[in-house]
């Protein structure tokens, strides 16, 4: 995929950011796209409004106008690449900080990456961020080598093949005759038979979604260097059909110990090509949306750290809990908080938010987070609450403990995590919680 001129053009962006079409606004800090795409980038939010399938435009990206700029478009909390036919690719990136700064675009791939690794939305291997050339790629064509290298492994390994039932009208006859067939097209050609036999191939599901997954990719790659890999690989796999029935040849594919080596390349064709991990878009100027949402990987993320680092035999942790309603009589509105711990002292709840707080009165938290957090507190009769925001730069003048307290027994405590720390950044808050669980305190 590329532009007129025979390149892919890449901008990117911060989540939060704004793109414009008018140069002036790059002084005031936003992108600027050429005209033509971002009408299409317009056109392709208006299309995806309101659809049943479709995510709604608020949720990850807004359109409004600004005098003297024009017409602005605006990233919310959704992150990844939106490619467009054109040949431009729009990624926006997580704002993400470390103790004293805005972490680096390279920064902030390598540890966007490692966020999405650990809740398994990518298949969770090994990577060098050095070797995907973070820094010149982005997220798209990241993921895009990393399916490359896993592919190029397995081709060297060599494609499995196995017998598979073929049924058709041949020259020659071979396993079993299926009579009504045969009479039904063979009346006038007696030199003809409709059978049915096993035949060993490498045209099996697994190798068919493979080289389904490498002719998409190879329509929207925007790296030269992908593209020549991609096209050296579908040569490996000349003799395999593309796949025409997706949904069929996932149901048909083999689990069994000698199908390990496909274990990893067909979680990412099932990535690419089943829409795991995207939001459903539709629209003539799009060629392929890779879009996640950011405070679905911030929860599944910490849950998933907390679970780690977190271990002790008297101590139960679980993520997504829905053990309460917020009312019996009926029994409605679910409550479904993200980290439950439970130990011999009690319950401990765990609640992530992805919002940017601030030195606002209350730091910026909402009426609404902290109403939540009660109604945990309550019924779970939680000894403590905690609400999980992101770090940034300017809470370093925070010199102690955010907490609140109800006067009627629920208390809640809002911890930042510095995820440029990486698994370190839960350590901290991991002893509180094992302290408190255990009645150690």
């Amino acid at each position: 995929m590329s532009n007129k001129n025979g390149k892919c053009t890449t901008v990117t962006m911060k989540e939060y950011g704004s793109l414009c079409k008018n140069a002036d606004g790059i002084s005031l800090g936003y992108q600027c796209l050429a005209e033509s795409t971002f009408d299409r980038l317009e056109q392709f939010i208006l299309e995806n409004r309101g659809g049943k399938d479709a995510a709604e435009p608020l949720e990850f990206m807004t359109l409004s106008s600004r005098r003297g700029i024009g017409k602005v478009i605006s990233a919310k909390n959704h992150v990844g690449v939106i490619a467009m036919q054109d040949g431009t690719q729009i990624e926006i990136l997580p704002k993400l900080y470390s103790r004293d700064e805005e972490s680096s675009n390279t920064q902030t791939k390598s540890i966007f990456i490692q966020m999405l690794r650990s809740i398994q939305d990518i298949p969770n291997k090994q990577f060098s961020p050095t070797s995907l050339q973070a820094e010149k790629n982005n997220i798209l064509n990241i993921f895009i080598r990393m399916f490359i290298e896993e592919t190029i492994t397995l081709v060297k390994r060599g494609l499995k093949s196995d017998y598979r039932e073929h049924r058709d009208n041949e020259f020659f006859y071979k396993g079993k005759l299926q009579v009504a067939q045969h009479i039904k097209h063979n009346a006038a050609h007696k030199e003809r038979f409709y059978i049915e036999y096993d035949e060993y191939s490498v045209n099996r599901p697994e190798n068919r979604l493979i080289k389904t997954t490498i002719e998409l990719l190879l329509r929207i790659s925007g790296s030269a260097d992908n593209q020549k890999d991609l096209y050296s690989l579908l040569a490996a796999f000349d003799n395999i059909e593309t796949s025409g029935q997706l949904e069929q040849d996932w149901a048909s594919i083999s689990t069994d110990r000698s199908m390990k080596d496909y274990q990893t390349i067909l979680e990412w064709c099932r990535l690419f090509l089943s829409g795991q991990s995207f939001t459903p878009f539709k629209g003539e100027s799009l060629a392929y949306a890779l879009l996640f949402p950011m405070e679905k990987v911030f929860e599944g993320y910490v849950a998933g750290l907390i679970k780690k680092v977190l271990v002790h035999r008297h101590v139960q942790i679980k993520a997504q809990d829905r053990t309460y309603r917020l009312f019996h009589n009926p029994a409605r509105f679910q409550l479904k908080p993200d980290i439950v711990v439970q130990g011999p002292s009690g319950v401990v709840i765990l609640d992530t938010k992805w919002k940017l707080l601030s030195t606002a009165p209350d730091y910026g938290i909402s009426q609404s987070d902290m109403y939540q957090a009660y109604a945990y507190g309550k019924k779970y009769g939680a000894t403590k609450v905690y609400l999980l925001y992101p770090w940034l730069p300017q809470l370093s003048m925070i010199k102690q403990p955010v907490g609140y307290e109800s006067g009627d027994g629920v208390e809640v405590h809002v911890t930042f995590l510095d995820l440029s720390l990486g698994k370190a950044c839960v350590d901290a808050l991991s002893v509180e919680l094992l302290n408190t669980a255990l009645g150690n305190d």
